[in-house]
């Protein structure tokens, strides 16, 4: 049997972003509790979340998102890893308020910005580790948190996946 890499590269990609989504799993969490949502989005949604970057791009007014609504469709597939809102009840004051209790609805508890971003690069290096080419994207993320794609997460980030010639996530030219 002969197997062409072209052949294979998508499942091939599927099961590394797999690994990714482990890996963002088992990644250490701030007093060990468990609030990150991993979600693998493929196939015709990485449409639906391009088609809705764009709306969103030109709603902000932020070029960034048409030229990453562009750049997710070159993805085989794309990972999503957000935070439900838990303080941690340190007290710490990193979210820029002396308690916890102090802290106003909406902000996010410092120790769940944390969390997410130890699982991202969990996720990313596992990426690096089986050479595939990733970039993480808050514009992807933050569209497919106002979709609701991880239910009620927020600081929600997004990693599309790819495998070719060319990482086509990086040297990338703006939108007009």
């Amino acid at each position: 049997m002969i197997l062409n890499e072209r052949d294979i590269r998508h499942a091939h990609v599927i099961e590394i972003a797999k690994q990714m989504m482990t890996a963002a799993r088992t990644a250490p969490k701030g007093k060990g509790f468990d609030i990150i949502e991993v979600a693998l989005v493929t196939g015709e949604d990485l449409n639906i979340l391009s088609t809705r970057m764009v709306e969103m791009g030109e709603e902000l007014g932020f070029k960034f998102f048409l030229r990453d609504a562009e750049n997710i469709l070159s993805a085989e597939c794309l990972i999503l890893i957000g935070t439900n809102e838990q303080a941690q009840g340190l007290n710490c004051g990193h979210c820029g308020y002396d308690t916890c209790v102090d802290r106003k609805q909406g902000v996010p508890c410092a120790i769940n910005s944390v969390d997410v971003g130890i699982a991202i690069g969990s996720a990313c290096a596992t990426a690096a580790d089986c050479r595939v080419d990733t970039r993480v994207m808050f514009s992807a993320g933050l569209t497919a948190q106002k979709l609701g794609w991880l239910g009620t997460c927020k600081q929600v980030y997004a990693i599309p996946v790819s495998a070719s010639s060319k990482n086509p996530f990086f040297d990338r030219k703006p939108k007009a």
